[in-house]
This record gives structure tokens, C-alpha cells and sequence, in this order.
């Protein structure tokens, strides 16, 4: 009996190591799933300029997030996905995201039409949206007007309002008081972000001091822009006042090749990257290019540092919504510290607290009794951007003057002032 004895208590004792082995490592396995990635969604056009700069801008804060140990020791792992300017595939592939794939957030998308299409698909599905390229002011106005069910939509991108004031501001400080220029031509493609881009311009630029002569709008599939180029010379504006980001090479290359004798100068979304330059073969020499930053200017204390961060990475300059990009998810970071974790709803009053500086200024949204809910809020002098100038292949920036680096040089085929 005392042999009997032993192997059962030899047998308990093995079998209660057992299970402790069991339970530790079961709450071992549940921790470590836990503390899994962050996985976040990023989508955009890929074979469009400022869709790989959505992409680019993505990994770059998301490999320095994660070689500094990550979200509270938990990694970001990004998941891609190409909407190829469809609107279908981009629900399709939000759908996935969500429904499949897991991620917790979305950031990205370049076009409003395809912003706007996502809204209620992120209400649905209860996902924070991150709108970094997309500029349509009814984005904002779709989240002020039904802010119950779309308050997971964020817009880390001034709306199409603002940047019309920024470039009437530039046109008002640089374009008059410099150049003196009296009379403009709106010159913009038809899109959906275009349209609140035009009314402000034709209520501000007479305010900043140019007549505008002209509204010219044309398809984004435009192939031969010389009718175009011809009613404007006809015209004789002292300026264009651009508002292009689908299209941008071709009226760029057949502006140079056609000579015409006005200064192109505004919004111009794929403008700002190296490989826009390069696109064009370099017909993008003189023209003006309002974005978010530009060769490293210190827009703030963090801009140079990403900018240099970024070309040594890509071996290109920064787009427009590289910046925007690079910001959300650095804020996505943000929120999710504040609210111990990413559940949707927590993340969401998360960051509509934000309260933080970025590389393209203060990031702080409108709340929802705005009327541009959820958008970044616009502060002049603060969070305008830079204007800058093709020179010698290289970007000078040459407003705000704060962060100046240089003056406007004209083309040798363009007109100074007639004044």
C-alpha cells in the first residue's frame, strides 16, 4: 500500500505541474495575442504619384514608430490596398480591411469621389477613416450632418476652402505686392474638389487684389490643351491660378511647349514631388506649386527632419499628402496611447481630442457643432503651407516669408507685369 501510496502522489504532483503548465501558458498565449499588432489600412491609387507618396509616407512613420518599440510595445503592421481611382474597389477593398483583414483604422485616399464613398461604409462598419489627399469640403459636411453615424471620419487634410485661401493669401502678398499683377484666369480640372476651390477663388482673388477674367474648367482625361492655351492668350491674364491634381503633367509639359506668356501658379497636387519634375522633363521649370511643405522648410520644428528622413528613404521628394500621411498615422499613435487601446468608439473620442504638432503644423480637429466637422482646423499663418517654385530643378519656396528661400523668377517666355 505504501508503494501504491506513492505513485499516486507521485501522479498528482505531475499532473498538477501539468496543469499549471496549461494555465500559464493559456494566459501566456491570450496576452501575447493581446498584445498583437496594430494593424492599420492605408489605401490609395498606386500607380498615381500621389498615391505612392500615401504609401511611402505610411511606412516611413510607421518603421520609425515601430523601431522605437512600437504602440505601448505593440507593433504597427500596415496593410495596403490599391483603389486605382475606382470607387467600387476602394469599398471593396475597405470591406476587406475591416471584415478580413482586421486593421483597427484607415488612413490614405486621394480623391474626394472616392472619400465620399467611403463615409458610409466607415459609419457602417464603425472604423476610424483618416482622409489624407482628399480635399472635397462636403467630406466635412457629411460628418457635421449626420454626426451620430459618421463621426468615424477624420479629415487630416485642409479642405478645399482653405486651400483656396491659402493660395488667394499667396497670390494677395506675392503675385500683387511683388509682381504686380493685376488680372487672372482660374484655371482648374473638373472634380468634385475643384468646385468649393473655384467659388473661393472667384470670392478672394478679386479681395487680394486680381481681377479674374476667366473660369476655365476642363475634363481630367484632357489630351490637347493648345484650344485652351489659345482662348487664354487671347485673354492676356497676367496669371493662372491653378487647381490641378488628377492631371498635372500634360498641361505642365504643353504650357512650356506652347510658350504661353502667363505664370502658372496655385494648387497643384502632384506638383510637389520629384517625380512630377522628372514626369514632365523638366517643363515643370518656373511654375508655382502650393502644398503642405517643400525642401525642407521648417513649416515647424519637425518638417526638416522629415523631409530629409523621407528622400533618403524613397530618393524623392515628398508629395503634398506624403505630409498629410506621415501625420496621421503619428496621430493615429497618438489617440491610441490616449485611449489604452483601439477599440473604435474610445479611439474616436481619442481623436477628437488631439491636440498635437505635426510636420505640417498644429493638428487639432473642428468639433461637431463646426461646420467643417472633423477637419483639421485651419490657422492662417500656422497651418497654410508653403508656396514654392520650380528653380533649376530644384524647389525654392518663396511663401510664407517666414520660410522663404528665395524670389519668384520668371520664364523667359513669360510676361512681367503690364503695369
Amino acid at each position: 500500500m505504501k508503494i501504491r501510496n506513492h505513485h499516486i502522489r507521485w501522479f498528482l504532483a505531475i499532473a498538477g505541474v501539468a496543469v499549471i503548465g496549461i494555465v500559464t501558458w493559456g494566459w501566456s498565449a491570450g496576452t501575447s495575442m493581446a498584445a498583437g499588432p496594430i494593424k492599420i489600412g492605408v489605401i490609395a491609387p498606386a500607380a498615381h504619384i500621389d498615391g505612392r507618396a500615401i504609401f511611402q509616407a505610411a511606412q516611413l512613420a510607421a518603421d520609425e514608430i515601430n523601431a522605437k518599440g512600437g504602440i505601448d510595445g505593440r507593433l504597427i503592421k500596415l496593410y495596403t490596398y490599391d483603389d486605382q481611382f475606382q470607387a467600387a474597389d476602394a469599398v471593396r477593398a475597405f470591406q476587406r480591411a475591416v471584415q478580413q483583414d482586421g486593421v483597427v483604422a484607415m488612413t490614405g485616399v486621394f480623391t474626394s469621389e472616392v472619400a465620399l464613398a467611403l463615409e458610409p461604409w466607415a459609419a457602417r462598419l464603425k472604423t476610424p477613416l483618416i482622409i489624407t489627399g482628399a480635399a472635397s469640403t462636403e467630406i466635412d459636411h457629411n460628418v457635421h450632418n449626420h454626426y451620430q453615424a459618421y463621426r468615424y471620419i477624420f479629415h487630416e487634410f485642409a479642405n478645399s476652402k482653405f486651400i483656396a485661401d491659402a493660395a488667394c493669401d499667396f497670390a494677395h502678398d506675392i503675385l500683387v505686392k511683388d509682381l504686380h499683377y493685376k488680372t487672372a484666369d482660374i484655371f482648374s480640372e473638373s472634380a468634385a474638389w475643384t468646385i468649393p476651390v473655384d467659388k473661393e477663388y472667384e470670392k478672394r482673388l478679386p479681395e487680394a487684389g486680381l481681377k479674374v477674367l476667366d473660369k476655365i474648367n476642363f475634363a481630367v482625361n484632357t489630351e490637347d490643351f493648345s484650344p485652351i492655351y489659345s482662348k487664354i492668350e487671347k485673354e492676356k491674364p497676367d496669371v493662372l491660378i491653378t487647381a490641378i491634381a488628377h492631371v498635372g503633367v500634360k498641361p505642365v509639359v504643353q504650357w512650356r511647349q506652347q510658350q504661353v506668356p502667363m505664370l502658372l501658379a496655385g494648387a497643384n497636387g502632384q506638383g510637389g514631388s520629384t517625380a512630377f519634375y522628372k514626369a514632365t522633363d523638366g517643363a515643370a521649370e518656373g511654375v508655382i506649386v502650393g502644398t503642405t511643405g517643400a525642401n525642407g522648410a521648417a513649416v515647424t520644428e519637425k518638417t526638416p527632419a522629415f523631409f530629409k528622413a523621407y528622400v533618403k528613404k524613397f530618393a524623392e521628394d515628398p508629395a503634398y499628402d506624403s505630409y498629410t500621411e506621415y501625420d496621421a498615422i503619428y496621430t493615429l499613435k497618438d489617440a491610441i496611447v490616449r485611449a489604452k487601446g483601439t477599440p473604435a468608439d474610445k479611439l474616436v473620442s481619442a481623436l477628437e481630442k488631439t491636440n498635437m504638432v505635426g510636420v505640417t503644423g498644429p493638428i487639432r480637429f473642428y468639433g461637431p457643432k463646426a461646420e467643417y466637422t472633423h477637419d483639421i482646423v485651419y490657422e492662417p499663418g500656422k497651418t497654410v503651407g508653403v508656396y514654392f517654385q520650380w528653380q533649376h530643378g530644384k524647389q525654392v519656396v518663396v511663401w510664407p516669408n517666414s520660410v522663404a528661400q528665395g524670389k519668384i523668377q520668371l520664364p523667359s517666355f513669360v510676361m512681367a507685369s503690364k503695369s
